[in-house]
């Protein structure tokens, strides 16, 4: 303050120069002062950073401005009452038409059944009446097979060796006998009862008088000719 005083009290110093220099050192001094003075006013004073607020402005106005590009471009926006009706008439148009081959490809596809049902029902037929010739073609080789075994079996059984006994094991096996012995005795039974009987009875009879018959056969054998012999001859009801 005492520079500007001085510079103010200066400034009736008239054309002295060193009265002169003396107020401009005064006017440099007043003029650092105020300069310091703006310096130290404008670090005092808060000035807000705007840039965040700026970048965020920024950001909105760019999607704002894509939105409205979007919008813009959209079709719905270039939509006229003429291109909605020329837009209905032809889904109009192309439901009706895929309808119309839906319709044509349901009836296709019904055709192409019938006609497979058709061949089914020829095909099983046709397999039924196969399966029927193949039984009675099957059951004809069956009695056909039976009919050459009962006439070639024997001739066959016949012309292997006699030490097989292949026929007297056929008759066996047919007779559904154990032992040959019981088909010979079957078989005999069956074709002369009566003769059986008599064959039973002798045996009965042979078995009873063992003894005396070998004992008689003894004789005659020493004796060199016939002998008689007595034997005991039971009922007939207890020959066995």
């Amino acid at each position: 303050m005492m520079d500007e005083d001085n510079y103010r009290n200066n400034g009736r110093a008239g054309d002295d120069p060193q009265a002169a220099f003396e107020q401009l050192r005064g006017e440099v001094a007043l003029v650092r002062l105020a300069v310091e003075g703006l310096a130290r006013a404008r670090e005092s004073i808060e000035i807000p950073d705007y840039q965040p607020t700026l970048a965020n402005t920024e950001k909105i106005l760019l999607a704002l401005t894509q939105r409205v590009d979007v919008i813009a471009k959209s079709p719905a926006m270039k939509l006229t009452p003429e291109t909605m009706g020329e837009r209905v008439n032809a889904s109009v148009a192309s439901a009706t038409g895929e309808l119309h081959n839906l319709v044509n490809s349901t009836r296709s596809d019904m055709s192409e059944a019938a006609r497979e049902l058709r061949g089914l029902i020829g095909t099983t037929r046709a397999r039924w009446q196969q399966d029927r010739w193949l039984f009675w073609i099957g059951l004809g080789g069956v009695v056909l097979g039976i009919l050459l075994y009962a006439l070639l079996a024997g001739l066959i059984a016949r012309a292997m060796p006699d030490s097989w006994q292949l026929p007297e094991r056929m008759a066996t096996r047919a007779l559904a006998e154990p032992t040959l012995w019981d088909a010979g005795t079957h078989l005999m039974q069956r074709a002369s009862p009566a003769s059986w009987e008599g064959i039973v009875a002798a045996a009965n009879l042979a078995r009873d008088n063992r003894e005396t018959i070998e004992a008689c056969g003894a004789a005659a054998a020493k004796a060199k000719k016939t002998v008689r012999c007595t034997i005991e001859v039971k009922p007939a009801n207890n020959d066995r």
